[in-house]
């Protein structure tokens, strides 16, 4: 089977800044993927380029093995932002139900996705009078209703506490395990190691590294690192 999603030598300039440098990367079907990579590196502009928000000024987007144009790609997959506030005078329970009629989501799902992400106190709240941490949790709700087969979540775990972490945490691994394919951009290594399955590692707009920790570890070790016991030494040595 083709991978679920594959960016072929994607490249972004603004001016005389290279956002992005030939980035190639594969999204596995079922899979939760990690983007990986310090504040700069490129990682936003990776999911824009690929959710079609922004167009890459060269490179292709396959999805399910076929090319799919930057307009186009929104009918495949549901690109969730860092940092935004929609609908701000509109209430928790508005959006999750705006989300199931107007994008044809998961109805059957929104009790669990509830009682997962916590939202019940939050449901008669007005999203712009949410704390950061309580409008990614109601954000996320929207995203785990989208239908598209695809998630990509931009730093999914910002702003939420420890306990909260580890919460969203399991509730996108069910996601996934319910036939979902996920990638997520994380900034903190511990929580990409603890959720994901296979990690890309972004710096400088390039791609270096894809794979599995064990394969990531290898060829850390190949290029000469001595310490290759976690996730954080490993993203060190490569970055």
């Amino acid at each position: 089977m083709p991978p679920r999603l594959r960016a072929d030598r994607l490249s972004k300039t603004y001016g005389a800044i290279a956002a992005l440098r030939d980035v190639s990367l594969t999204v596995r079907d079922g899979e939760v993927l990690g983007l990986v990579g310090p504040n700069g590196s490129g990682k936003t502009t990776l999911f824009e380029c690929i959710a079609g928000v922004l167009p890459a000024d060269t490179g292709t987007v396959t999805i399910d093995g076929r090319a799919v144009e930057t307009g186009a790609r929104g009918r495949h997959l549901f690109y969730m932002p860092d940092a935004i506030a929609p609908w701000p005078s509109e209430t928790v329970s508005w959006a999750l139900d705006f989300t199931v009629g107007f994008f044809g989501g998961a109805a059957a799902r929104r009790k669990d996705v509830i009682d997962r992400l916590d939202l019940e106190p939050l449901l008669n709240r007005r999203i712009g009078a949410l704390s950061k941490g309580q409008r990614k949790r109601a954000l996320l709700g929207v995203a785990l209703l989208t239908p598209q087969g695809l998630l990509l979540a931009d730093e999914p775990f910002d702003g939420l506490d420890f306990r909260q972490t580890r919460e969203v945490g399991a509730g996108l691994r069910e996601h996934a395990a319910a036939g979902r394919t996920l990638f997520l951009s994380i900034h903190q290594i511990t929580d990409a190691a603890r959720v994901c399955d296979r990690f890309v590692l972004l710096s400088g707009g390039r791609v270096c590294g894809e794979g599995t920790f064990e394969e990531l570890a290898a060829l850390a070790a190949m290029r000469g690192a001595a310490d290759t016991g976690d996730l954080e030494k490993v993203v060190l040595a490569l970055t």
